[in-house]
């Protein structure tokens, strides 16, 4: 399994990883990104210095500014890498109001964040995703000068250019704006903060955005990613989860098998195998997630596992060798249960605190590990490098390959081998590798985090 890899990143801790060096690697153990890589594992390495304000800076323009608004338009994940630079802004002036401008999909994580206040869910036509509907511009443009915001903070990856966003607010009239940028913005931005990913290096994204505030003055107490699951959320997954689990006295695993990307989602035949080997093999029942339209997926995974007692939905076996499809009825004494299309954001995020330990692609599910603290196992797909969960204790599986980091929602080579080259066997051994450590952490807390720490 040359290439194959395995990054265990905890809070205030660096990573042990074990694996095969690509040419390109950073050294190993760059922990001042808060997830400490090494030569197998996926290459971030942090720039040689903080990000520096080129254009002239507003001086203390910033220091009064009351009613900020945070622009990050991309998916879920993307918003979560955002709040510890959110929060840096909230904690620079305790009064301020933040505003998230974001994708519809992503809005609906804004009352689970404490540091924000509001939400405008916005299809922007220069993001990839749905096209927004006639006029949606003109009147966001209109809700936009109607707040009378006095700064704009506009996050990006560096794949992305800040400048449309920029023009979106200085159109709205909103006298601050703040951004990564390649090339001259002149009147767009009052304050530039010169792009120099990746030609300088690739930081995580969380550390990017932290060093975007900071060109500011904003700094963050605390740098973990911030969700607050709502006690009642909880309350009614416990309650889920005790009439669906056999026996709550073992340990049991959360799968997530989906991924808005086809080139980030392991593939479902190895999902099978991983779902086999814990329930079979290590008597592990396991809950899988995923929304309505992932339904037939999951239930494809549960059936072809091929569980004994497995029962198709109309509860009939057909005994022909295919791997029935069942859904949400019983397999194997009811180990394994799927959830498909029943859990909204704040249930399934309450489902993700609850587990022992999550098994996801790269995709929103494995951040929201990351803000809540649940150990994870991150089918990490190469197609970029800073997007690995954030401070939380982790294993990142991928295979590599020559086309790492292609930046592709769909693999441009055709072969999915970054991930259809982790086997079954080797996504067990990270889970049973992090349920061991939560065995440890639970019995004596300081050597365990002594031990991460050597």
């Amino acid at each position: 399994m040359a290439g194959l890899s395995a990054v265990e990143a905890t809070a205030g801790a660096g990573a042990a990883v074990a694996g095969t060096a690509p040419a390109c690697a950073p050294p190993a153990r760059a922990a001042t990104d808060g997830v400490a890589t090494a030569s197998a594992a996926p290459a971030v390495a942090p720039l040689a210095g903080a990000a520096a304000v080129v254009a002239p800076p507003a001086g203390g323009a910033w220091e009064g500014a009351a009613n900020i608004l945070c622009v990050r338009l991309d998916n879920l994940g993307d918003v979560l890498m955002c709040t510890p630079a959110m929060r840096a802004i909230a904690r620079h002036r305790p009064a301020r109001r933040l505003t998230l401008l974001t994708s519809p999909g992503a809005a609906g994580a804004v009352p689970f964040i404490p540091e924000l206040d509001a939400a405008l869910g916005y299809a922007a036509p220069w993001v990839k995703g749905p096209a927004p509907v006639g006029g949606a511009t003109v009147a966001l443009l209109r809700r936009l000068r109607a707040a009378r915001f006095d700064g704009a903070v506009i996050f990006t990856s560096y794949s992305q250019s800040a400048l449309p966003a920029a023009l979106l607010c200085q159109q709205a009239g909103i006298p601050l704006r703040l951004a990564h940028c390649r090339e001259n913005p002149y009147a767009l931005l009052s304050d530039w903060v010169e792009e120099t990913e990746p030609a300088q290096g690739i930081r995580h994204e969380v550390r990017r955005q932290l060093a975007l505030v900071g060109a500011i003055g904003c700094r963050a107490g605390d740098e973990r990613l911030s969700f607050a699951v709502r006690g009642s959320d909880l309350d009614w997954m416990r309650q889920l989860l005790g009439a669906e689990l056999a026996d709550q006295s073992r340990p049991w695993v959360l799968m997530h098998p989906g991924a808005s990307a086809p080139s980030r989602r392991y593939p479902p035949a190895h999902w099978a195998g991983v779902l086999r080997r814990l329930v079979l093999q290590q008597g592990l029942p396991v809950v899988l997630t995923g929304d309505a339209g992932e339904a037939s997926l999951i239930a494809s995974i549960i059936g072809d596992a091929r569980l004994p007692g497995a029962r198709s939905v109309d509860g009939d076996d057909d005994g022909n060798g295919n791997g029935d499809r069942i859904g949400e009825a019983s397999a194997a004494g009811g180990m394994a249960r799927s959830l498909a299309g029943r859990l909204d954001l704040g249930k399934l995020a309450a489902a993700i605190a609850l587990a022992p330990v999550l098994v996801s692609n790269n995709t929103g599910p494995a951040h929201l590990a990351a803000a809540l603290g649940t150990p994870v196992v991150d089918l990490y797909a190469l197609t970029n490098p800073q997007h690995t969960p954030w401070r939380v204790a982790s294993r990142v599986l991928f295979h590599d390959v020559p086309c790492r980091y292609c930046y592709k929602s769909v693999c441009p080579q055709g072969h999915h081998r970054c991930l259809s080259g982790v086997e079954p066997e080797r996504v067990v051994e990270a889970i049973l590798s992090l349920l061991a450590r939560r065995r440890a952490v639970a019995a004596d807390p300081v050597q365990a985090a002594e031990a991460d720490d050597a």
